[in-house]
């Protein structure tokens, strides 16, 4: 892998949006705050996202569907299961690079609206997925902005600690929908083992969220 520091300064622009300073790994975990009870439920985004999730609720714990290979479908999973489920919190978290595959997705979370559903963007400006290439919001693109322009009432972008109590307010509380843009430094996420196996994710989900068959 290229040098990331060096990545991370070639061919950025005068007044482009800079990359976050927070440490990844103790900002989603600050901002999900207490991921104990049963009624939340989490889709994660490939890659850096989901072992964010991961690390901060736990490697083995069932409440988690975590994607590996569906790059852009987490935030309508999250949307589908949101509409299922309506009793229970459903927290998407994803990455820039997985949210900009299907960014249109917001415009239908917005219409619908539910108000168990939370998004956590995890935006490193980078495709950690396929090479640590840049991302476009490295390049300007603002996902925060879209989310707002796509309808969603509930939107924070969280550039600094002092904005991380506030978000996690939002990402659990309102009447409908919440985004939160997280804007972090660009560092490795952490390394978290999981079962692969898609089949077998899908069994746990299923039996956490609707009891053994």
């Amino acid at each position: 892998m290229a040098d990331k520091s060096k990545a991370l300064g070639a061919g950025r622009s005068a007044g482009k949006t800079a990359t976050g300073h927070l440490e990844r790994r103790a900002a989603v975990k600050a901002i999900l705050g207490d991921t104990s009870s049963d009624d939340i439920l989490f889709i994660t985004g490939l890659a850096g996202s989901k072992n964010d999730v991961l690390e901060a609720v736990g490697p083995d714990d069932k409440r988690i569907y975590p994607l590996f290979g569906a790059m852009g479908a987490a935030a309508g999973m999250a949307l589908g299961l949101a509409l299922a489920q309506p009793d229970k919190r459903v927290v998407c978290v994803t990455g820039d690079g997985e949210l900009l595959m299907n960014s249109g997705t917001l415009a239908t979370i917005s219409i619908l609206n539910p108000p168990n559903l939370s998004i956590l963007c995890v935006d490193n400006e980078h495709y950690g997925e396929t090479g640590f290439q840049r991302s476009h919001t490295g390049l300007g693109v603002d996902l925060a902005k879209i989310a707002e322009g796509s309808g969603i009432q509930a939107v924070r972008t969280v550039i600094n600690e002092e904005d991380i109590a506030e978000a996690s307010q939002v990402l659990y509380s309102g009447n409908g929908t919440s985004f939160v843009l997280l804007k972090v430094g660009v560092s490795d996420p952490p390394s978290v083992a999981r079962n692969r196996d898609a089949a077998t994710n899908k069994d746990w989900f299923r039996e956490k969220v609707l009891g053994k068959a």
